[in-house]
């Protein structure tokens, strides 16, 4: 069977807080909405639509990258469905999946996915009601029981078979007030199996679920310590560029970029946590391309492969090691601007100087050196 995937994206996820929707926002490592495409990805389905709002194309491509096609979604979640379902209007299996439900493992798509092939119409991850439930009144108080034998809380993603999600989604009223999928599939008569869900499919509404996501979707995680060192010759000039700020200098630092020693020093420490060489592997000195460039672009770059990776920076340290200029009047500007590229608080960024009692090529201003620390958090 030709299976698709379905991630409905379009919402603007007020409840959960924050400036940006929730699917964007970040959690253990990853975007909301990276986890549900790498989920999907990892299983084997090679054809992802994310239907989302127009307006949010560039932070949704800056989330996922081209993991998946991106459609534009409608103002209700089923208008947005109907669109994805319009994409994938060759799948013979569709799996129909909400971005606020990032815990999505590998082992629930390849079940819901079975239970398709085993001849079912519809299926859907479901977990029993644990609690006791009680009706309330508009003032919140108790005024009637809910017997809960036989209830279960029902989760995405919810698979069908293409004909009957796309016959079901036709027949619905378009002024139609549908709970999910499974819904409109029963309304046109549709039989639909449950299967066994799991805990880390909850969905993030609040601000504090993103708590509770967070350490759950962590799972084995280790801390990784890079170091790096980088060292630029003195030359003619008037300024020289340290940590992304321009300092004002009587002479200039030669080298094939701006030749800021700080950042190129942070991003081989950034590059050494994670295993993946050298500033000089991505960005080769030999390539005319990067003659002058702004070393501003390294270190983003840096930071898009700890996010791919699904890591997090913890804490950076930067040393600058030179006579002049001198660092001290500059140095929370430089902390300012590494913390804003990293995506980190100030508090987790130092950066700091010394001399070396004018011995060595830096004691006699002949160059400057810088050397950094990153400590991150990866997947184990």
């Amino acid at each position: 069977m030709k299976i698709g995937a379905l991630i409905v994206a379009a919402g603007r996820g007020a409840r959960a807080g924050g400036d940006i929707p929730k699917q964007y926002s970040s959690l253990a490592g990853r975007t909301v909405l990276a986890w549900s495409v790498r989920a999907f990805t990892s299983a084997g389905i090679a054809d992802v639509v994310v239907v989302i709002d127009p307006e949010r194309e560039e932070l949704c491509r800056a989330a996922i990258g081209n993991a998946a096609r991106l459609v534009a979604g409608g103002t209700t979640r089923t208008a947005s469905v109907r669109a994805g379902l319009a994409a994938l209007a060759d799948s013979e299996l569709i799996l129909i999946h909400d971005a606020a439900r990032p815990g999505l493992q590998r082992a629930t798509v390849a079940a819901l996915v079975a239970a398709i092939e085993d001849g079912a119409q519809g299926a859907a991850p479901a977990l029993p009601v644990a609690d006791a439930l009680r009706r309330i009144d508009a003032s919140g108080r108790v005024n009637g029981e809910v017997e809960r034998d036989g209830v279960m809380r029902v989760q995405t993603p919810q698979a069908f078979r293409g004909d009957v999600i796309r016959a079901a989604y036709a027949a619905l009223p378009s002024d139609a007030a549908v709970s999910d999928d499974i819904a409109v599939a029963r309304a046109n008569g549709a039989d639909v199996v449950l299967i066994p869900g799991d805990p880390k499919l909850m969905k993030l509404t609040y601000p504090e679920d993103a708590a509770l996501l967070d350490r759950m979707l962590a799972g084995e995680r280790i801390t990784c310590v890079g170091s790096g060192f980088d060292a630029h010759r003195f030359g003619e000039g008037d300024h020289v560029s340290l940590c992304g700020v321009r300092i004002s200098h009587s002479k200039g630092l030669l080298g094939h970029s701006d030749a800021d020693a700080g950042w190129h020093a942070l991003v081989d420490a950034i590059l050494g946590a994670l295993g993946e060489g050298d500033i000089g592997a991505h960005f080769p000195p030999s390539d005319p391309q990067w003659k002058g460039a702004d070393s501003e672009k390294f270190l983003r770059h840096a930071a898009t492969l700890v996010e791919q990776s699904g890591a997090r920076v913890l804490h950076v340290d930067i040393t600058l090691i030179c006579e002049r200029p001198k660092i001290g009047p500059h140095r929370e500007a430089m902390r300012a601007r590494t913390a804003d590229v990293l995506g980190l608080p100030p508090s987790r960024v130092s950066i700091k100087a010394t001399t070396t009692e004018r011995m060595g090529f830096t004691g006699r201003e002949e160059g400057l050196a810088a050397q950094a620390t990153a400590t991150l958090e990866r997947p184990g």
